[in-house]
């Protein structure tokens, strides 16, 4: 059968290039054409469009980049309308998607699946109306999603699993290196971690990183080093910048491409929100989760208004719970990492309650092999079709 995909943005690219493998197995016959990454293209098939030329997030990008986005939604409907697939497989990204899901709803009998949901019990909920018209299956990652879903608006999905379980799964199986050998590869003194995680873009960094750091750096004195995951394109000097002192610089290493092994090292973390809260609590790390916005005050009385969650990290969401502590806005400052910093290294009152939480949260999130789930049901259900 024919599958073209659409993903716009990196994680989009990794959990469909996976999705896609285990199409390959489910349909050994399974031809495919995407908008995606490297990722997808090393699977097979036909990339029309690479992601990078359409992620663009927030007003403004979109704004500026409005041509260039027009001319790839345009060439993007004539491809899946002149190439008549099985099924068209949408990834996230649901300011493109779901446009498309319009216009092939609206022009063409195409079975219409979505992986990894839009994220409309956020913000945005009045998207579960263009969901319900254009979207024949929904796949979701996030245990969560399915009462909301099926109990509050009446749209049954099906839960397959988390991708980052599958993730992290595969890289323990293959991660043979001891405690030790990790300090020895990355020429690091026995002492324990804690892990930075400022995020992945230049904004994220600029507003989290030095407040982390800061807050952290009063426990290299009491025998602790300092690991930052550093953005794979973003050079040192966008991080040392932040850091002034001499002395407070060479108590940090960034280190690039090792995330996981950082985590997997790590005795705590502070971690931007986003898909690294639910990876470091799968590593069994106790966090803060920190996310600084300008204007913090009138951001918390935005939120009150705009986000219909009471959390933003996906570890508090999974359980239901105040897990993990979350700092956003004005909150997001170097007085309250300290203060919770303190609780979650070894010794903290709040470790442990953090570490029984991810037991419940892990069990929540079910076994590996999401994309094994959704694509199984894929297959299955266009053949009962046809």
């Amino acid at each position: 059968m024919k599958y073209f995909l659409i993903a716009g943005e990196a994680s989009g690219d990794l959990h469909a290039s996976n999705l896609m493998k285990a199409l390959k197995i489910n349909d050994p016959e399974a031809e495919f054409v995407f908008y995606g990454g490297d990722k997808m293209k090393a699977v097979g098939g036909e990339l029309l469009e690479h992601y990078k030329n359409i992620a663009y997030m927030g007003f403004v990008p979109v704004v500026l980049h409005a041509k260039t986005i027009l001319r790839a939604m345009k060439k993007c409907r004539e491809a899946v309308v002149e190439w008549s697939p099985d099924a068209l497989i949408l990834v996230d990204y649901p300011g493109f998607n779901l446009k498309i899901a319009r216009y092939v709803k609206q022009h063409t009998n195409i079975p219409i699946f979505y992986y990894i949901s839009p994220k409309i019990w956020a913000w945005k909920e009045h998207r579960i109306k263009e969901i319900k018209l254009y979207v024949d299956r929904l796949y979701s990652i996030l245990p969560f999603e399915v009462p909301f879903f099926t109990q509050k608006h009446n749209y049954p999905i099906d839960y397959v699993g988390n991708p980052s379980v599958d993730e992290i799964c595969a890289w323990k199986s293959k991660y043979t290196d001891s405690h030790q050998r990790f300090l020895e590869k990355h020429n690091l003194p026995d002492k324990p971690i804690i892990a930075l995680l400022p995020g992945s873009r230049k904004q994220e960094i600029t507003d989290n990183f030095k407040r982390m750091a800061t807050a952290a750096l009063p426990y290299t004195k009491k025998g602790y080093q300092l690991l930052v995951a550093a953005a794979n394109d973003i050079d040192n000097e966008f991080y040392t910048r932040h850091i002034k002192d001499t002395e407070a610089q060479q108590n940090i290493t960034l280190i690039r491409n090792h995330t996981f092994e950082i985590l997997a090292n790590a005795e705590a973390g502070l971690i931007t929100s986003g898909t690294a809260t639910l990876e470091t609590a799968l590593f069994r790390v106790p966090q803060i989760v920190c996310y600084y916005i300008n204007m913090g005050k009138l951001f918390a009385l935005l939120r009150k208004i705009f986000l219909k969650v009471k959390y933003i990290s996906l570890v508090n969401l999974t359980v239901n719970r105040p897990l993990v502590p979350e700092l956003v806005g004005d909150q997001m400052n170097v007085a309250n990492i300290k203060k919770h910093l303190s609780t979650i290294v070894k010794g903290g009152e709040a470790r442990a309650d953090q570490l029984k939480g991810y037991d419940e949260m892990a069990r929540l999130l079910g076994e590996a092999g999401a994309p094994q789930r959704a694509a199984r049901l894929m297959v299955e259900r266009l053949r009962n079709k046809n």
